[in-house]
C-alpha cells in the first residue's frame, strides 16, 4: 500500500520489547569464536534461547564455530551464501592487550560483518565484544550487564520482522 497525498505516511519502527509475529522461512546461522571460549558459549546459548523465544524452530538454528573473532566475517559470508539463511549472529570477544592488535581486529572484523549484512540484505547481529579485561566480559555475558548474544540475537529478529513489513508496502 502506497502512501498518497492525503494519507498520512506508513511508518514502520521494530518492537526490541514486542518480539511477536511470524518471522519468515529459513535458517539463522550463530557463528561463534572458539577463543574465549566460556565468554563465547555463554552468548552463544543466550542467542540461541533469544531466537527460540522469538519462534525460530529449533532445527533451522545452526551453530558454526571458527577459531577466533579474525575468522568471523568468511564464515558468516559462507552462511550467508546459503539461500536458505535469513540472518546471522556474529559472537566473538577480543580483550585489549599490550599493542593495538585488538584495534585492528575489531575495526576490520565490524566493518565486514557491516558490509556483508549491506550487500545481502540480510540482517547480521553484533556480539563482538570488545574490552578491556575479563571483569568487562563477564559483565558482559551474563553478569550486570546482561548478555551480548541475547541482544545481538534480538537485534536479528528485530530486523526480520521489520525487513517483512517494508517489503509489503
Amino acid at each position: 500500500m502506497k502512501a498518497d497525498a492525503q494519507s498520512e505516511p506508513v511508518s514502520f519502527e521494530g518492537e526490541i520489547d514486542g518480539l511477536s509475529g511470524e518471522l519468515p522461512a529459513g535458517d539463522v546461522y550463530i557463528v561463534a569464536s572458539r577463543y574465549h571460549r566460556a565468554a563465547c558459549d555463554s552468548m552463544t546459548q543466550a542467542a540461541i534461547d533469544s531466537l527460540l523465544a522469538a519462534g525460530l524452530n529449533a532445527d533451522s538454528i545452526h551453530v558454526a564455530r571458527v577459531p577466533g573473532a579474525w575468522e568471523l566475517p568468511l564464515a558468516v559470508q559462507v552462511a550467508l551464501d546459503l539461500p536458505e539463511t535469513i540472518g546471522v549472529v556474529a559472537i566473538g570477544v577480543v580483550i585489549r592487550g599490550e599493542t593495538s592488535h585488538d584495534e585492528h581486529i575489531n575495526r576490520a572484523v565490524s566493518l565486514e560483518l557491516m558490509r556483508l549484512g549491506s550487500e545481502y540484505s540480510r540482517p547480521v547481529g553484533l556480539a563482538l565484544l570488545t574490552c578491556n579485561d575479563e571483569q568487562q566480559v563477564a559483565a558482559r555475558t551474563g553478569g550486570e550487564l546482561g548478555n551480548k548474544g541475547t541482544e545481538a540475537a534480538q537485534a536479528v529478529v528485530e530486523m526480520l520482522r521489520l525487513i517483512q513489513k517494508i517489503e509489503q508496502v
